[in-house]
């Protein structure tokens, strides 16, 4: 099983050096790349002001957040929520440092956000994968055909559920085949009782029509995901 966290955060301002803080965290876990219903989601009273330029971001304010509870308060059920899984961030060097700014100033002995989890960039990824492109989560989003209409402003958790499916749609085909020797016994049964069935004459059955359209549906799927599949450039070649 892999457990993946897609997390966001949004704070008083841009520079953590000069003391701005985390307002929300937002987490949605994925378990092998679909969306668990697992959620952590907090807004946080800062204990100082958020700068109007933030505020035009997101649009949270100082007065929404004066009831709400201190980073500390919620430290050890954050630190909980994540450990051991992979970290997916959009920009992870920004949120990373904020969150190990607020972990550090517990001083409760939570450590740093990589002692609790790996940690993998997805604006990195994307600036791999469309080089010389706009890679901000709208343009992802466009590019991918991931609904944001939603998105008037940032928010922690919408954001990292946009994230979620950007980061589906954008790693599609990069799944590891449950094949070999890093597979489950159970796979390896299996896959050697496939390999023994077909030694027998293959009986060919062609696809109907319905079968033939849910085909074509998936297809288009991963041309939209991808740009174009493999089965296409393969099928053009025959």
């Amino acid at each position: 099983m892999t457990r993946q966290i897609v997390l966001d955060t949004e704070t008083t301002g841009l520079e953590v050096e000069r003391g701005h803080r985390v307002i929300e965290i937002g987490c949605v876990e994925l378990v092998d790349r679909r969306p668990s219903g697992g959620k952590f989601h907090r807004y946080l009273n800062p204990e100082r002001a958020i700068d109007a330029g933030a505020v035009a971001v997101h649009g949270i304010t100082d007065e929404f957040l004066r009831d709400k509870p201190k980073f500390a308060d919620i430290a050890a059920e954050f630190v909980a929520f994540i450990e051991g899984a992979e970290l997916l961030i959009h920009n992870a060097d920004f949120d990373t440092a904020f969150l190990d700014a607020e972990l550090q100033r517990t001083g409760a002995g939570h450590g740093r956000i990589a002692d609790h989890a790996t940690v993998v960039d997805t604006l990195a990824l994307a600036r791999r994968k469309y080089p010389g492109q706009k890679n901000t989560l709208d343009a992802l989003c466009k590019r991918l055909g991931v609904d944001n209409s939603q998105r008037g402003v940032h928010g922690a958790l919408l954001d990292a559920s946009l994230l979620a499916d950007v980061w589906v749609a954008m790693t599609a085909g990069q799944g590891a085949l449950a094949l070999g020797g890093d597979a489950p016994a159970a796979a390896r049964v299996a896959t050697h009782a496939t390999t023994a069935a077909i030694t027998a004459r293959p009986r060919v059955q062609r696809a109907n029509e319905a079968e033939g359209a849910a085909h074509e549906a998936r297809l288009a799927v991963l041309d939209k995901a991808s740009g174009g599949s493999l089965w296409r450039k393969y099928e053009g070649a025959g």
